[in-house]
């Protein structure tokens, strides 16, 4: 595992994802983080680790659009810019997340058995939660029926 820390592009993988992003024409890179989101939402058995981390990368793209995201800071992320990416990438990097996390993903069987496990699952919560913000039941009505 090329893992040098717990960000999302802190990986070999990831940092060469983010140089294909960056070689690709402008109008290639939605169509290259939805594949890879993609194929990590529907893995045939288990998610492989290289799989797992583009997607986790993939997904921190598309949470850097969202207003309540962040921008991506990383030294290995992509240097040029990405297209205004559509809304429906948010709910395929949900289950993405949800893939990653899962039982049948190589890449959280590896970082539960590494200390910053619980740092790493924490991360990856966030993100999902800018992806996918659980709202509070409502209590009242707004108005009266």
């Amino acid at each position: 595992m090329g893992t040098w820390g717990i960000g999302p592009f802190d990986n070999d993988t990831a940092a060469d994802f983010a140089g294909d992003l960056d070689e690709a024409a402008v109008e290639e890179r939605e169509p290259i983080i939805r594949r890879v989101l993609k194929r990590a939402a529907d893995p045939a058995d288990c998610l492989d680790v290289p799989d797992a981390e583009r997607a986790v990368a993939a997904a921190v793209l598309v949470a850097a659009q969202h207003p309540a995201g962040e921008p991506t800071c990383s030294n290995y992320g992509p240097s040029e810019p990405l297209p205004e990416l559509p809304a429906d990438l948010r709910t395929l990097a949900v289950d993405a997340l949800d893939q990653v996390v899962s039982e049948l993903s190589e890449l959280a069987e590896l970082w539960a058995e590494a200390a910053n496990y619980s740092k790493w699952r924490q991360d990856i919560t966030r993100l999902r939660d800018v992806l996918a913000p659980s709202f509070p039941p409502q209590e009242a009505a707004l108005f009266d029926i």
